[in-house]
């Protein structure tokens, strides 16, 4: 800011007009005090509008301020009578502001009960905030409208009560977005679900080579043992006929061995017990995928990890490359308590996950180890391939994010693995081995364990 412009008084004319008796000496301090008195008074005068600019500044922002809040602001003191208010009361009531000052607050109110909450309110100590008091407002068109209402206490700079400042919103905008909220939410779930259950059905997907191998196993055997069940049938109908017939003893003997008899009824027990194991083990791959393809239902039943572990990665391994190679030492029992469905989408993730990771590799290999810790069953998933970016790491279970080529993965399945793990009272978590690869680790409450 500019020093302001004012002549300076003129010494030497000063001193030509020195008072007789007064010696020259004492009249030049007299000049200089005046001077230094002189520059002062300038210097106070620029800090002084320096200091009205900053305080107009101020008051144009706090100005700005409250115009620009759409929630209702009124300023009273302690009586309740309005010191100033916003231009949403403005519009609120329909009213200016010049009219509103010096106006009770209560007199905004739309009936009775509404002013003897207010003053109650008022009649509080002053130091005791209020918060979501809902009140009726009087609105421009004359309609009652309700609003929810805060009071804070405002003091001076010395600690002394002022008054109070009320803010409040109509009641209909927070229902409404409430309202959005909470449908934004439900959407929010019903997308979370479906986006589970197509990843299950994508990781099934996947998997249908190798499961239709496996079911081809027992389904094979079984029409095996049927059409040589169908031949013995023939043959005992022929044999049973003649000796029904009443035949020469020598020659239903002869027919007997024609007809290997002896050796029929000897293969019938294997045959039958063979068919009924290949279809029990067809009944148990149909049963894991009802269970697999399922939705995730709040069910929770006791049930081995290390079986799952099994089914998994049979399955994976089936429609994988011969040259991937799965070895498992788990102990013969980890009980766990959830829902084996979800957790078998787990474990098939993670080894999906290994014989993607290793398919560059000469040989590929997925060690699966597990042991107990203290109440908690832990799996760890270690391969030989080429190991997690360390950038990728701390994104490796955020949703949608994949590292595989486009149309090769889609970025859901460790993130869903992760919500089934931690819906189960466990933890997943990824990192790379010190010997190299990148190493999952599950860990989950024993049955029996409070977390489960």
């Amino acid at each position: 800011m500019a020093k302001p412009e004012r002549p300076l008084p003129d010494s030497s004319a000063l001193l030509a007009a020195a008072p007789e008796g007064v010696g020259e000496g004492a009249w030049i301090d007299v000049i200089q005090k005046m001077d230094e008195v002189y520059s002062d008074l300038l210097q106070y005068e620029v800090a002084l509008e320096e200091k009205n600019a900053k305080l107009e500044e101020s008051q144009g922002f706090i100005l700005s301020v409250l115009t620009s809040i759409s929630d209702i602001l009124v300023v009273c003191d302690r009586s309740g009578r309005i010191d100033d208010v916003n231009r949403s009361l403005e519009v609120f009531t329909g009213r200016s502001v010049e009219s509103l000052r010096g106006t009770l607050f209560f007199d905004l109110l739309a009936d009775p009960a509404a002013v003897d909450v207010a003053k109650g309110l008022f009649a509080l100590r002053s130091d005791a905030p209020v918060h979501d008091c809902e009140l009726a407002l009087r609105a421009a068109d004359g309609s009652a409208v309700p609003v929810s209402l805060n009071c804070t206490p405002r003091y001076s700079s010395v600690g002394k009560s002022l008054g109070v400042v009320v803010t409040g919103r109509p009641v209909g905008e927070l229902r409404k977005a409430y309202s959005a909220l909470r449908q934004a939410h439900d959407d929010l779930k019903r997308t979370q679900q479906q986006l589970l259950h197509s990843e299950k059905m994508a990781s099934l997907g996947r998997l249908v080579a190798g499961v239709a191998h496996e079911l081809n196993n027992p389904i094979s055997f079984i029409l095996g043992n049927t059409h040589a069940l169908r031949r013995y049938a023939s043959r005992l109908g022929e044999y049973l006929g003649a000796v029904h017939a009443g035949g020469v003893p020598e020659d239903i003997q002869a027919l007997r061995e024609r007809l290997r008899i002896d050796r029929i009824l000897g293969d019938l027990d294997p045959l039958i017990e063979g068919t009924i194991e290949g279809a029990e083990r067809t009944r148990d791959i149909v049963d894991g995928l009802k269970r697999f393809s399922a939705l995730d239902r709040d069910e929770s039943s006791r049930f081995e990890l290390g079986a799952v572990v099994e089914r998994s990665v049979t399955w994976v391994c089936k429609a994988a490359p011969e040259r991937f190679e799965v070895t498992v030492d788990i102990p013969d029992s980890l009980p766990v308590v959830g829902a084996s469905g979800p957790m078998q989408q787990v474990v098939m993730n993670l080894v999906q996950n290994a014989a993607d990771a290793t398919a560059g590799q000469p040989t590929a290999r997925l060690r699966i180890t597990g042991c107990v810790e203290g109440d908690v069953a832990v799996l760890r998933f270690h391969d030989n391939g080429p190991g997690i970016d360390a950038r990728h790491l701390p994104h490796i279970f955020d949703p949608f994010f994949t590292t595989k080529p486009v149309g090769r993965g889609t970025g859901l399945g460790l993130s869903i693995s992760y919500g089934i793990v931690e819906r189960h009272g466990g933890v997943l978590q990824a990192g790379n081995h010190p010997d190299g690869g990148a190493e999952f680790v599950l860990r989950l409450p024993l049955a029996g364990n409070p977390a489960a």
